[in-house]
């Protein structure tokens, strides 16, 4: 099992014994208790365990109190806080100091005891310091003996521990970039003061030539290269599509293509190797490789330098962002086609907010309804009747998009790994077939999986862009897949290349410029790419942008589910604007 980072709770209290600290100590403890078991019941790390709290061994009354707590947490691996309270306390003794927890603080709202007062109070300390907090206040007044958790509060509470959770999982870790920069896309270039300064985490890079020379010398598990082989006959080249994309001169024999089969199914091998390490190869001798980069997330540069020569890394990206492979099902990795760091990025995060797989796609074309009906012949209908964005790349997507998974209602969906059965996994890799790969992009072959999403899943558009001069900024585009009539889908996709997998998209539009129509919402979007993730996390994805001080110049989320700290509120009454200035006055957390 892997190792997490914990949510720390810190239940304080009004210091003053003979009668007041005396008359609070179980009320309070009772209240970090219940936050603890809120948070275990309810959110699981990426392995499917539940997410850990640690309590502090005592109420905080005073800082000797604060600094044994402290110590605690950081023998136990605390990555984040939560401070909990039902009265007065003395802010600058309890408050929570570390510069690189994120913070959050319940008052409780009670008549008996000023909760609410050593909240306000306590939250000004934290903006007057530079360490913002998230103040939680419930709307409705509780009894003293009342230790439930108002669906308010749980709400808020949760959405916190999911962003806070994040940011500590983070940190640490590693982007592993395999290659370079592919076909100078300057918006997907590695900025290491990124993510060392934002993310708390380091770059690590490996030139191509690695995964040659691990084919070459056999620096892999053999024994798992078998039955990766037998699995993918199994599953895979068992669907492998006509050659219709290439020219007769351009298609591959038989042989060269089993060949090819072989080449990528090994690749994959290496690739996750050399993110996460892999203990086999120490007992092969190979103690170096055997340790990995420490990666939680990796990009592939892919095209040209490797695509023009080797088969392209379509299967090995689709089936390491896929929630199983010949091991079984399992969580799916973090790897960004044409080693686009910053959507990278975005899948990270709509990863560690949902532990689903994401999707990784072009933002290819805007089809208007009076396009559509010029080439088509018919109308768009439903929740595509105001045009349509089409989401498609080479082949390296997920096949969890193929929305072959169902939920409770028997919905398309994106489930996490221990939800999927294996009749879903089945039903997945039945959905798609691998076609040999355009060579006129990819000289040197390989295979593209094409799928065509099921429409009716509630998604969430992201992406982060680097602006010189301002820093990172977050995108958020709330949708729906969609399905169109097949017709319609048939005569759009082959204006593309229908060797490659398909996800309709239309967002959600409100009054907001940007999401006035769905035009608008592909006019404002930031760069070629984008990470699709399963449900609407949208206001998941601001909360933890406020806490890595990234700014989100455009998003479709519903004012009132907005949550950042309270400081933010000093920056002025304008939310964006505000959160632009907040974000800029107090700098990434790690710098």
């Amino acid at each position: 099992m892997k190792k997490y980072p914990k949510i720390g709770i810190r239940p304080t209290i009004d210091g003053r014994q003979g009668g007041v600290r005396e008359s609070l100590e179980e009320k309070t403890m009772n209240l970090a208790k219940a936050v603890a078991e809120l948070i275990s019941s309810n959110l699981k790390n990426g392995d499917g365990s539940p997410v850990e709290c640690v309590i502090s061994d005592s109420t905080i009354g005073r800082v000797a109190e604060s600094a044994a707590c402290a110590e605690k947490f950081e023998r136990e691996g605390v990555g984040s806080t939560i401070t909990v309270t039902s009265c007065w306390c003395y802010g600058a003794e309890t408050m929570d100091m570390n510069p690189y927890y994120p913070k959050a603080v319940w008052g409780f709202n009670g008549t008996e005891r000023p909760g609410a007062v050593y909240l306000a109070a306590v939250l000004a300390g934290h903006a007057q310091k530079g360490l913002p907090a998230f103040g939680i206040y419930g709307r409705d007044v509780q009894d003293l003996d009342d230790n439930s958790i108002p669906a308010d509060v749980a709400e808020k509470l949760l959405r916190f521990a999911r962003a806070a959770q994040a940011v500590a999982t983070m940190r640490g870790k590693s982007y592993l970039s395999m290659g370079s920069v592919s076909m100078g896309i300057a918006g997907s270039i590695v900025n290491p003061d990124f993510f060392q300064e934002y993310l708390g985490m380091r770059n690590e890079s490996i030139d191509l030539t690695e995964i040659i020379r691990r084919m070459e010398e056999g620096i892999y598990d053999h024994e798992e290269y078998a039955k990766a082989m037998a699995w993918t006959e199994k599953y895979c080249k068992v669907n492998e599509g006509e050659d219709f994309k290439n020219r007769p001169e351009k298609r591959k024999k038989r042989e060269q293509k089993d060949a090819d089969w072989e080449f990528v199914v090994k690749m994959m091998i290496i690739m996750r190797d050399l993110m996460t390490g892999n203990p086999k190869l120490k007992e092969m001798g190979f103690k170096e490789e055997a340790l990995g980069h420490n990666a939680i997330a990796a990009g592939f540069q892919g095209q040209r330098q490797w695509t023009d020569f080797y088969p392209n890394g379509d299967y090995s990206e689709a089936l390491l962002n896929t929630s199983f492979d010949w091991n079984g099902i399992r969580e799916a990795y973090v790897v960004a086609t044409e080693n686009d760091a910053c959507n990278g990025v975005a899948m990270l995060f709509g990863h560690l907010l949902t532990n689903r797989a994401q999707i990784f796609s072009d933002v290819r074309t805007y089809w208007s309804p009076e396009a559509v009906k010029r080439v088509t012949g018919k109308e768009l209908t439903g929740l595509a009747a105001n045009g349509i964005i089409h989401l498609i790349n080479s082949g390296a997507t997920t096949l969890d998009g193929t929305g072959q998974q169902t939920n409770a209602q028997g919905e398309p969906a994106m489930k996490p790994h221990w939800e999927i059965s294996e009749t879903e996994m089945e039903k997945c890799l039945e959905a798609t077939t691998w076609y040999p790969a355009n060579r006129d992009y990819f000289r040197g072959g390989g295979f593209s999986s094409n799928f065509l999403s099921k429409g009716g899943m509630s998604v969430t558009m992201s992406r982060l862009n680097l602006v010189k001069g301002l820093g990172p900024v977050l995108q958020i585009a709330e949708g729906w897949t969609v399905e169109i009539d097949p017709e319609v889908h048939k005569l759009l996709d082959e204006r593309t290349d229908r060797t490659w997998p398909t996800t309709w998209f239309v967002p959600r539009l409100c009054d907001k410029p940007a999401f006035e129509d769905v035009y608008s919402v592909m006019n404002n979007w930031g760069a070629n790419h984008g990470a699709i993730s399963y449900g609407h996390i949208g206001q998941d994805l601001i909360t933890l942008a406020s806490m890595l001080r990234i700014p989100v110049c455009m998003h479709n989320v519903d004012e009132k589910k907005i949550f950042r700290p309270a400081a933010w509120n000093a920056f002025g009454m304008d939310k964006e604007g505000a959160d632009y200035r907040a974000c800029t006055t107090y700098g990434p957390i790690y710098k």
